[in-house]
């Protein structure tokens, strides 16, 4: 049996709804959906790109903590709570993931608290 890793941020959401922010198990590093909370203070901006930002420290940090990186993902799912934020996150996705190139999916729906502008999930395969 291939041996599961899983990372934890701290954020009171895993504690309360029993998740890991990420789980490894063989060559695949899945992360959880995250938001643009800064874990550390848990506060969040108001700017849906300084969100997305967050996102990606958090994304980084829970991959490199199970020995993958941001070029390992192969796999990215993005929620927004509008479809004109697709305008202000493009940028973003593409400071941290242009070269990689991940199969995406945007979707437009509701989040589970107001000030959640977007949300995103990513898989990694690592070598």
């Amino acid at each position: 049996m291939t041996e599961r890793r899983t990372h934890a941020t701290g954020s009171p959401f895993e504690k309360a709804a029993a998740y890991s922010r990420a789980v490894r198990q063989g060559p695949f590093v899945h992360v959880s959906g995250t938001t643009g909370y800064d874990y550390v203070s848990m506060e969040m901006p108001s700017d849906v790109a300084d969100q997305a930002r967050n996102c990606f420290t958090t994304i980084t940090a829970s991959l490199e903590a199970l020995d993958a990186k941001l070029s390992d993902v192969v796999r990215v799912r993005y929620y927004v709570t509008k479809p004109e934020y697709f305008e202000a996150v493009a940028p973003v996705l593409a400071e941290f993931l242009g070269g990689i190139d991940p199969a995406a999916t945007m979707i437009v729906c509701d989040l589970i608290r107001p000030e959640m502008l977007i949300e995103i999930e990513v898989t990694a395969q690592v070598d």
